[in-house]
């Protein structure tokens, strides 16, 4: 059989050949690698505390381990508990709060805010926004919240108004359409409110008094991927 010689000029058609092969293949490649997204970290927020009054120990140490506050005992009388888990599903969060020992047959205002209890009620900061209203400092510690219906609203904050039965206990949920990845609410407020709008409406008169807190902590870290229904 006699050998085959390939030239040079034959040897760049079958190079060029293959490099545009390759070429051809790499939209593929990245489309692929597209749908295969990388998964962040959706958090799970939970919270478990008997209210207490704050003492002079706790202001010198505030922020420090589960807190649970009550800055009027008439309204959030000491030994009433609460109980908060936000969990994420898919692109949402449900979110519950249980109280028990609260007063009988009475609307409490309940919502997430920024920063976690402290003996200063103020210094819980603001509601808690996914999208920050730019006219709030997310980081104040005056304990002034949004006003702006755009920002201020259930979809886009937490809010978790409870109604006690009988007994002083009581249950809320609610379904907000965003999860906790980079970063999240400090803890739950009680406003001597039986609403969170009627709150809010008080809140640019400055009328709401916070009466309660209790803080979150974050736990049960999973992966969540994007995109997900």
């Amino acid at each position: 059989m006699q050998a085959v010689t390939i030239g040079r000029p034959v040897r760049r058609r079958l190079k060029l050949a293959t490099v545009t092969a390759i070429l051809a293949l790499m939209p593929m490649a990245c489309a692929y690698n597209g749908l295969s997204l990388p998964a962040v970290t959706a958090m799970t927020l939970h919270g478990d505390g008997t209210l207490t009054q704050p003492t002079p120990e706790s202001t010198s140490r505030p922020n420090t381990g589960t807190l649970a506050y009550t800055y009027n005992p008439a309204l959030a009388p000491p030994g009433a508990h609460l109980t908060v888990v936000m969990a994420p599903s898919g692109e949402s969060t449900n979110a519950q709060l249980t109280v028990s020992g609260f007063l009988p047959n009475r609307g409490y205002a309940a919502h997430a805010n920024v920063n976690a209890c402290s003996p200063n009620p103020a210094a819980e900061g603001p509601l808690y926004q996914n999208s920050v209203d730019p006219a709030v400092n997310p980081t104040s510690i005056t304990g002034e919240s949004s006003t702006n219906p755009g920002y201020a609203n259930p979809r886009n904050e937490i809010w978790l108004d409870v109604h006690t039965d009988a007994a002083g206990s009581g249950t809320s949920r609610t379904t907000v359409p965003f999860v906790f990845t980079d970063r999240g609410p400090g803890s739950i407020v009680v406003d001597d409110a039986p609403d969170t709008p009627t709150a809010l409406a008080q809140a640019a008169k400055g009328g709401v008094a916070r009466i309660a807190c209790l803080s979150l902590s974050a736990v049960q870290p999973r992966d969540h991927p994007r995109g997900s229904a």
